[in-house]
This record gives C-alpha cells, structure tokens and sequence, in this order.
C-alpha cells in the first residue's frame, strides 16, 4: 500500500514540477475568489488525461509478455533526454493571457493543463498504470487527486513567494529529468526487460 502509494507520488511529481510554474503564472493572474475555478479547471484537464492514460494501459495490457511493457520505460527516458536537450516549450505569457476571463476560466485551465502536461503525462502514467497490478489503479488514481489539490495549494503560495518561484523555475527541470529517467529505467527493470536481454 506505502509502496503504491509513493509510486503514485513519484509519478504525479516527475510530471507536476514544471505544472507548478504554470500554476504560478496563472494564480498571479486571476483574482483570490476564482482560485477554486483553477482548482476545477485542473481537476478536469487531470482527469482527461488521467482517462485517456487508463484505456491506453488497459489496451497494452493485453500485450502477453511482461518485458514487453517494460519497453514502456523507455518513454520517459526519451521525454526526460527530450527535456534535457531541447528544454521547455511552455510559453508563460501566452498562458497568462488565456486566464484573464473569470466565465472561461475552468476551460482554460483545463486546457492549459492538457495543453502543457498531456505528452509527459501519458508518457508516465500508461506505463505506470500497464505495469502495477489492477487493485492498485484505484489507490495511485486517490494519490494523484491529493496530489492535484496538494500542487494546486503550494502554487497559489509560491505565487506569492517570487524567490521561491524564481528557484524552483531554475532547478524544477533538472529534477524532472532525473525522475522521468529514473521512473523509465524502474519500469524496464521491474519488469525484466534488463534481464530479457541480457
């Protein structure tokens, strides 16, 4: 149950720090009384892609040997060498002027979020869900709700803190990159693809 859940942690994080600065930029444009319609907004971009992570992992599930999935882990080896190469493609002024209007708000940040997290996401979490047995989906889809509220609140106080933000724009890349390499050579160990080849 710790083990799911910290896996659960691990993967929402790898894929939420640069989330966190997009997050940042849109608490520094929206009144305090809309930030609950942020926190809608993110809770339904999340849940698209969360979605469409599931039906992709329940499709490769199918796939009968276990080294095989384990080539997944090589997805976010490949978006962790693509972020460490090319660096980010998030354009923070665009998404500041794509939540200024309160009535849009929810629909772009739910946007936003596929906009920006879709890629990484999927590339994380149809591995993750592909390779965990079935009864522990329901306890990494829990963590990833706290999760979501968890970085929503710590975004709407960083935004008030600009050294804070400041640093973790600097750093939170070079982060990610180790979770997504790490995550991705877990999930080919884990599931005997090392040992496969070799």
């Amino acid at each position: 149950m710790l083990k799911t859940i910290l896996t659960g942690v691990t993967a929402y994080i790898s894929t939420g720090l640069d989330y966190l600065i997009i997050l940042m930029v849109i608490f520094s444009r929206v009144k305090h009384q809309d930030r609950w319609l942020v926190l809608v907004g993110d809770f339904v971009g999340t849940i698209v892609l969360v979605g469409s992570s599931l039906i992709l992992a329940l499709v490769l599930g199918f796939v009968p040997a276990p080294w095989l999935l384990g080539l997944l882990g090589l997805i976010p080896i490949y978006l962790g060498l693509k972020l460490w190469f090319q660096g980010d493609d998030d354009d923070t002024a665009a998404i500041a002027n794509q939540v200024t209007n309160p009535r849009s708000l929810i629909m772009s940040v739910a946007v936003i979020t596929m906009a920006t997290c879709g890629a990484d996401n999927v590339g994380i979490y149809v591995p993750l869900f592909t390779t965990v047995e079935p009864a522990a989906i329901p306890v990494i889809l829990l963590t990833f709700a706290v999760m979501v509220v968890l970085f929503w609140e710590i975004g709407y106080r960083l935004a008030c803190l600009p050294k804070v933000a400041t640093v973790l724009e600097k750093q939170g890349r070079y982060l990610t990159i180790a979770v997504y390499i790490l995550i991705g050579l877990y999930i080919l160990w884990d599931n005997g693809t090392f040992a496969h080849f070799l």
